[in-house]
């Protein structure tokens, strides 16, 4: 599994991180969506966890115990309701965010959450950045700024920016989550050799049960005027919609394989790549008209993250290590459900 080509991976995941927000974008109708979004997460979930438990059956059946190892002592379990709870805010965000910004304005604040991991760090974990990561940090801000001002050559400049407020507002909080639950998701994949599939099993299982639990919410808010979920959990579907899943089901796979054995470089390079190529797409799908601006904060954007790609490798992969373990677990913090 090891073996498998670090590259064939980043480019699988930089097609379908390309085509996520366009696919979900394309599931929409009149600007909202016909299916309730919330059972999309769930499905993906579910995708997740049935593929990493067919292959954990297989590696158990066909590998020595030595090979494929396990941890089954609740305290190592628990861990992996955090980033759980995480994806499951993050994912439904998503959604949300799509309904505000076109799918290039998508993937450009997307990487903020390098903006937002730099700020973490620098918070929580005191931990000094050098000069040239902070100004590569700001260039990235200054870029993904630069991309979503209005021209005012072309319409009315009764606003700055070219989308609503809450559009920003959500691809922010999406990107801090996104930041929050990498760094998190990383350490507990490389913290120990558990076999990647045992871990995966662990963090769609508590994924999986927190997003029934949220649909459940739903139901009850909302009276039961629809009836329970799984009545419903099928309702407005269509084959764009299943795509949406497979699409945010094989991506996780991905992320988590690239978290447990690849550097961390792969995902830098597969989000410049991907910018350019969400933009590219989304003219020919949706007649989509880039501007000088969003060009030039695509541009900037990418100078940003290929000129400080030595600093997010150590930036990151120091996350992995026991100065995390020591703020999030020594500190008495409970993770006790």
């Amino acid at each position: 599994m090891v073996a498998t080509p670090w590259y064939f991976v980043a480019v699988l995941l930089t097609i379908l991180t390309s085509s996520q927000g366009i696919l979900t974008t394309l599931s929409q109708s009149d600007g909202g969506y016909k299916y309730d979004y919330a059972t999309v997460p769930f499905l993906a979930e579910l995708f997740k966890l049935i593929i990493s438990g067919l292959f954990l059956w297989r590696e158990m059946r066909t590998s020595s115990s030595t090979t494929a190892r396990i941890t089954t002592d609740w305290k190592s379990v628990r861990l992996f309701v955090i980033p759980s709870l995480i994806y499951l805010i993050h994912n439904n965000v998503q959604f949300a965010t799509l309904t505000y910004v076109d799918t290039s304005t998508y993937q450009i604040m997307g990487n903020l959450k390098i903006v937002t991991t730099g700020i973490l760090f620098r918070l929580f974990l005191k931990r000094r950045l050098s000069k040239l990561q902070w100004m590569a940090i700001g260039l990235l801000a200054v870029g993904t700024t630069t991309s979503q001002v209005k021209g005012c050559g072309e319409a009315s400049c009764d606003s700055l920016f070219t989308a609503p407020i809450q559009g920003y507002l959500l691809g922010i909080l999406s990107a801090g989550l996104s930041a929050l639950a990498g760094i998190y998701t990383e350490f507990l994949m490389k913290r120990n050799n558990d076999t990647l599939y045992w871990q995966n099993l662990q963090l769609y299982t508590f994924g999986s049960l927190f997003n029934v639990a949220r649909l459940i919410a739903d139901d009850f808010r909302h009276g039961f005027e629809k009836g329970p979920w799984w009545q419903r959990i099928f309702d407005g579907c269509s084959i764009t919609t299943w795509m949406v899943v497979l699409n945010l089901g094989s991506t996780g796979l991905l992320v988590s394989w690239l978290m447990k054995y690849a550097d961390n470089i792969v995902k830098v390079y597969s989000t410049s790549i991907t910018m350019l190529l969400t933009m590219v797409a989304s003219i020919y799908l949706f007649s989509f008209k880039p501007s000088l601006q969003l060009f030039l904060g695509i541009i900037m954007c990418i100078i940003s993250i290929v000129e400080k790609e030595d600093s997010i490798v150590r930036f990151l992969q120091s996350i992995a290590c026991w100065e995390i373990w020591d703020c999030l677990v020594s500190s008495e913090v409970s993770f006790t459900l």
